[in-house]
């Protein structure tokens, strides 16, 4: 009988960690994300280590949806043709960062101002960038994944599909817990029923 008890405590006790499992899975994912992120930040000496490409103003080179990986530089190891990300200053520019190319450098009494342009635009863009504008240089590009994110930015649908994992979650732990529940009562009412038996025989 003890043994049956023992084996019992066990499930219960395997069934209580499932959902600290599942629980420290999704917080663990998610962390590895900004840790991530932030090792890209440090190594690569840019706040903006990463940048998915929402418009197809650098095609054929680069195309929308193309995830892009940025090195802070200095601005002396720009050169004209690099491809940079920039913050746009001018009236009605995006407010997501830039990614153009250099088409001129212009040392103006020690300042650098660069010019750019994007290789699908017909006209350069307005004004120049210094380097406080600068996010860093395009060093990488994985083709078309950035899609994912694009996608879910676009649609909304990013906020619900959240909702829904953590719903199916939430089902599938209570469903686990309703049918651990009914077997352990199977269990017990099988051990009460042996016990019985056991307590007969003696009596007899």
């Amino acid at each position: 009988m003890n043994k049956k008890m023992s084996s019992i405590d066990k499930e219960k006790s395997k069934f209580l960690k499932k959902p600290f499992i599942a629980i420290f899975i999704i917080i663990l994912a998610v962390l590895s994300s900004f840790i991530t992120f932030f090792v890209l930040q440090y190594s690569l000496n840019t706040p903006i280590p990463v940048v998915v490409v929402s418009s197809g103003s650098m095609k054929p080179t680069i195309n929308e949806g193309d995830i892009l990986f940025v090195k802070g530089v200095d601005g002396n190891e720009i050169s004209e043709g690099d491809v940079i990300v920039f913050q746009a200053l001018w009236i009605g520019a995006p407010s997501e960062p830039v990614v153009h190319r250099v088409i001129e450098i212009i040392n103006e009494s020690g300042v650098l101002e660069f010019y750019t342009k994007g290789d699908n635009n017909e006209g350069n863009d307005p004004g120049f960038r210094t380097i406080n504008d600068i996010y860093g240089r395009v060093i990488g590009r994985i083709p078309y994944i950035g899609w994912i994110k694009l996608f879910f930015d676009r649609s909304g649908l990013l906020i619900p599909l959240i909702v829904i994992i953590v719903i199916f979650l939430v089902i599938s732990m209570l469903w686990d817990y309703s049918k651990e529940k009914n077997e352990k009562n199977k269990q017990e009412r099988k051990i009460s029923q042996e016990d019985f038996d056991d307590h007969a025989k003696l009596l007899w």
